[in-house]
């Protein structure tokens, strides 16, 4: 077997973030096939001996981590593997020791799917590296995964807690309560004691034995609901919880109202007193509306693409970020935060926005009141084939104004439109509709902006209606 043939067949493809697939498709030859490709794509570039492995709590995914630990064995590789954790704690790790690392996750696709993120000793994979190894044409051996026994390493987690706790004093939360909806999080053995550790009354909550596919783009009306009692039942100062891998935190406070992850972020950013900022073309144009960035770079949407965008603004700053919508935050530079240094972490993380919005003596919701009023709203549409988007997309950037009409908007026209990722349209009244093929799942996604939350929900409801019938 080699490994571009078996990639090639496997159905398995690079979205927003990592490979994904459906689990049926993850066979340990395929899985074999990208570990060993990874490890031949960064082969030269860097000298190692180990790779950091973990994993989600899915129920496919320890069996896809011995697929891929056979497949390192075959090259000599020793794997050092870290169980269930979130996903920048094994990424921090594994650069902090200067190895490679996969995680087997499928972040927040529903179950019968999952997904391998890679990162090289210095991060997170680029889009070039991606196509590196789609293109790595290796021989290797049939695959057994009978012998492989994987024993749990615990000092991953230890590191990503000490890398929070150790910024602020014991009693830094104290007499605040803070809420953790653990559902299946990757992370949820550890935040409640690392909230604690800092002095916070600190409440589990949802606990589940299935696998919940949370996303934080699209929280459900039941996720709402419980936000709002459980915040009310407990008076909580913040409810705290995250996707399946931990690296896309979801965040309501005292009010029991999530925040849009690109509000998170921007409040997480004023606090660091970020200099200069990437972020995605779907976030919040409240972020240029702040006026407290020196510079802002737009980019497609993805974290390989806001990672790339990070190297011409370290030509120019010293405290460099970037974060998505979902809420996921990057540090691209080492700061000092409380005279304690705080080590960059340029992939996505879900605990620093949340820990440094509570840290603050004020309230979670009146922060959120002080920025510049633009409301975001989206959603998307579950088994919507890729080419199908592809092809709506196209169609519509011909003639925009067509998305009025078939949203049954009245009275405004388009001034603009953006191509940079999907379609994203810009109208008269300012208002913004953005649609975009899923990277990882046959989706459309819908972003939309407007000045009142009831409009932009207007918007959104409209496209779900209407698009809907022709999914």
């Amino acid at each position: 077997m080699n490994t571009q043939t078996i990639i090639k067949d496997s159905g398995i493809s690079f979205g927003t973030s990592g490979a994904r697939g459906l689990v049926v498709d993850f066979t340990p030859e395929v899985c074999a096939a990208f570990s060993i490709a990874f490890i031949d794509s960064i082969g030269e570039q860097f000298e190692f001996d180990t790779v950091a492995l973990g994993i989600d709590n899915r129920p496919s995914s320890l069996a896809i981590a011995n697929a891929c630990a056979a497949g390192l064995k075959q090259l000599n590789v020793n794997v050092v593997f870290y169980g269930v954790l979130p996903t920048p704690a094994l990424a921090y790790t594994a650069m902090k020791d200067g190895m490679p690392s996969i995680m087997v996750t499928g972040s927040h696709i529903p179950f019968d799917r999952n997904g391998l993120k890679f990162y090289r000793p210095d991060g997170e994979i680029t889009k070039q590296d991606e196509l590196s190894i789609l293109s790595s044409d290796v021989v290797f051996s049939a695959i057994s995964i009978d012998d492989v026994v994987l024993e749990s390493n615990s000092r991953a987690v230890d590191l990503y807690v000490s890398r929070y706790t150790s910024l602020f004093s014991s009693t830094t939360l104290s007499g605040k309560k803070i809420g953790i909806y653990e559902h299946s999080s990757a992370g949820r053995e550890i935040y409640k004691a690392l909230f604690e550790q800092l002095g916070g009354e600190v409440i589990s909550l949802g606990r589940s034995d299935q696998f919940i596919p949370i996303d934080t783009e699209a929280v459900s009306d039941e996720d709402k609901e419980r936000a709002k009692a459980w915040v009310s039942q407990h008076n909580l100062d913040m409810l705290f919880s995250t996707d399946g891998d931990g690296d896309r935190p979801l965040v309501a406070g005292e009010d029991g109202i999530w925040l849009k992850g690109d509000t998170l972020g921007l409040l997480c950013s004023q606090a660091l007193k970020i200099e200069a900022l990437a972020t995605p073309v779907s976030c919040n144009t409240a972020i240029e509306l702040s006026e407290s960035f020196k510079e802002v770079t737009r980019t497609k949407i993805g974290s390989p693409y806001v990672i790339e965008a990070f190297s011409k603004l370290e030509t120019k700053y010293d405290r460099i970020a970037g974060f998505e919508a979902n809420g996921g935050y990057l540090l691209a530079s080492s700061i000092e935060v409380n005279e304690q240094l705080l080590a960059a972490l340029p992939t996505r993380d879900a605990v620093l926005p949340a820990l440094i919005l509570i840290a603050q003596d004020i309230p979670i919701s009146r922060l959120q009141e002080s920025l510049p009023q633009r409301f975001t709203a989206s959603d998307r549409l579950k088994n919507f084939a890729t080419e199908k988007s592809k092809a709506l997309i196209h169609e519509l950037s011909i003639n925009p104004n067509n998305l009025l009409v078939h949203l049954g908007i009245k009275g405004l026209k388009v001034n603009t439109v953006c191509q940079v990722d999907g379609l994203r349209i810009y109208l008269s009244s300012g208002d913004i509709i953005h649609l975009r093929p899923s990277g990882n799942a046959p989706e459309l996604r819908c972003y939309v902006e407007t000045s009142s939350q009831e409009q932009s929900h207007i918007y959104l409801d409209s496209f779900i209606n209407f698009f809907g019938d022709a999914a």
